[in-house]
């Protein structure tokens, strides 16, 4: 729907930025030192996660979130024809 909620370096490819709530975003960092702020990115909004040492899980719960909280601010009328593909 023209937005992103996920980026990354597909000739390293160590790690991806990712949307994510701001109040979650903080506590991550804190948790992990594999997370931080995103880099070339809003900082507020956005995380560098780097794969080694995380769990394949967490990651894809991460990816989940950012999407999540892009299809979230979109307008009802895209989230609808979102839903209808």
């Amino acid at each position: 729907m023209g937005k992103m909620f996920c980026l990354g370096n597909i000739n390293g490819f160590d790690s991806i930025n990712l949307k994510c709530n701001p109040e979650k975003a903080i506590e991550l960092r804190e948790t992990y030192s594999q997370i931080t702020p995103g880099y070339h990115m809003n900082k507020t909004q956005w995380n560098t996660v780097y794969f080694d040492g995380l769990s394949e899980k967490l990651i894809f719960e991460l990816i989940d979130h950012s999407y999540d909280e892009v299809v979230q601010k979109l307008p009802k009328r895209i989230k609808l024809e979102l839903l209808n593909q």
